[in-house]
């Protein structure tokens, strides 16, 4: 999304050969490569550990760090490993987004009209509004210290960011029409 709208921004008249179906197949490929890479990585980790706890979860799904506190074994080295991987993985992403939002904010503050970098931001606001929300939530779950850790806590957590995100994603890109501004504006209103 971020590549999308800085093409889109930056180099609009350029659109249709930078992003083709070719380029769209093979960001495609990359995201869900590297996904279904992540998945192996986390579900090989899972697989080789002794569980001497039950196998019982006090989540609503299965969920790594929940996992890890049923094993046997010393699990300190491979929450080091997989923490470095994804933060690894997470960083780059993050790299790429800022590098991408730098280059569109620097191209919409060179629009002479309002309207116009009105408009540019508008498209930009939704996807910074849900990756800020899948990241801040997603750091706060995998990167909070122990001492704050109770079960209810990571509960409510583990719903913030698997749930949430998904739920409001829809609103959040759809707050862009006008009838649905107005219908959302009516509702909280009750006029």
């Amino acid at each position: 999304m971020a590549y999308d709208r800085y093409v889109a921004i930056c180099q609009p008249l350029h659109y249709g050969t930078l992003l083709g179906s070719r380029a769209c197949v093979h960001m495609a490929a990359a995201a869900w490569g590297s996904g279904f890479l992540y998945a192996v990585l986390h579900t090989a980790n899972t697989f080789s550990l002794p569980l001497c706890q039950g196998n019982a979860l006090h989540q609503f799904f299965c969920e790594i760090p929940q996992i890890l506190k049923l094993a046997c074994s010393d699990t300190y080295l491979r929450e080091v490993g997989l923490l470095v991987v994804s933060a690894c993985l997470v960083f780059g992403c993050f790299v790429f987004i800022v590098l991408s939002y730098m280059q569109i904010f620097r191209a919409v503050l060179r629009i002479p009209s309002e309207q116009g970098q009105h408009k540019a931001f508008s498209t930009c606001l939704p996807h910074l509004a849900v990756v800020s929300l899948v990241v801040s939530t997603g750091i706060f779950a995998y990167v909070k210290p122990p001492s704050i850790s109770s079960p209810s806590l990571d509960l409510v957590v583990s719903f913030l960011y698997s749930v949430v995100p998904p739920a409001v994603n829809p609103l959040i890109y759809s707050l862009r029409n006008q009838e649905l501004k107005d219908a959302l504006w009516k509702l909280m209103t009750g006029c």
